[in-house]
């Protein structure tokens, strides 16, 4: 990651101003190391109510756990957005704990054309909301059709895309294009369809999804490096079971950072918690725990 110093006062000002706050400037000889802020999705909590994953009786929790961890802020689910009085109880929340809501994770059945109104009044409604309470992004999941998609479901989930790109905008929230299994699968059948028709869209990948679907992490940044602006990081056992915490597990965090070192990664990253099993420790202490493996391994 090292750089050139020559660079002009005015380059300087520009690029110190861009990044306030997530550049560590080193004595002259040294590099300029990006600031990685790390957040976390609440999933963990949201598997809690099922079937709509709603876990609002829960923020407070969430709120207060992320803070004692040491995240940088929580990325929800659109489910907490639609209720009416959201943007007044994340408010409350957001003063109380001095913690912010970075963004929103978002599924639609994008390829669906019968559903594809509905889906671009929601994300007018949501992304709105989400910009009232501070939050600045939206992973976007096209949705999973249970077979390959074919070109005309692709063309239909590429022009609904573009459509929610143009409200992501007015509403200054940046979107990423974040993955399950079924996008990255059959040679990345989805997403390759997806990248055809929309070249400049940013991609926010789920690692370990890449994982479950065969696809190697350091493989995809490598090859997609210039695209990606963020990513989920969880880990698994050997037996394909989620761990209680980030490091407990088998995936090549190592390689990963690595990888993303070699490519100078400037975006964002959020832990995501899964337990396939009863957690053994308070949540908050397995927050904590891969707080600070992210910051061992990755240097973030």
């Amino acid at each position: 990651m090292k750089q050139k110093q020559n660079f002009s006062r005015r380059d300087f000002i520009k690029s110190t101003s861009a990044f306030a706050g997530v550049l560590i400037l080193k004595k002259p000889g040294f590099f300029i190391q990006n600031k990685i802020p790390v957040y976390a999705h609440l999933w963990v909590y949201a598997s809690r109510y099922p079937p709509d994953w709603d876990c609002t009786p829960i923020l407070k929790d969430v709120f207060s756990d992320l803070k004692y961890a040491g995240l940088a802020g929580v990325e929800v689910m659109e489910v907490l957005l639609r209720r009416e009085d959201a943007v007044t109880r994340f408010n409350d929340l957001i003063h109380k704990y001095n913690f912010p809501v970075t963004g929103t994770s978002y599924y639609g059945d994008m390829w669906d054309k019968d559903q594809q109104h509905k889906i671009l009044d929601d994300i007018e409604l949501i992304t709105e909301r989400l910009h009232t309470i501070g939050g600045t992004m939206i992973g976007l999941t096209v949705g999973d059709a249970k077979h390959v998609k074919t070109e005309d479901e692709l063309d239909a989930q590429a022009e609904l895309l573009i459509k929610i790109l143009v409200m992501c905008e007015k509403n200054n929230i940046a979107p990423n294009l974040h993955n399950h299994t079924f996008e990255v699968t059959n040679d990345l059948h989805d997403l390759k369809g997806t990248l055809k028709r929309i070249p400049n869209i940013k991609l926010g990948p789920d690692l370990n999804w890449l994982v479950r679907a065969g696809v190697d992490p350091v493989w995809f940044i490598k090859t997609y490096g210039d695209k990606i602006v963020y990513m989920h990081i969880r880990d698994q056992y050997a037996n394909g079971k989620w761990t209680e915490y980030v490091g407990e597990g088998v995936t090549d965090f190592p390689a990963i950072a690595k990888a993303l070192k070699d490519i100078n990664y400037n975006g964002k990253a959020a832990i995501e918690l899964a337990f396939d099993d009863p957690p053994k420790n308070a949540v908050k202490e397995d927050w904590k725990i891969s707080r600070e493996y992210v910051k061992k391994t990755f240097g973030w």
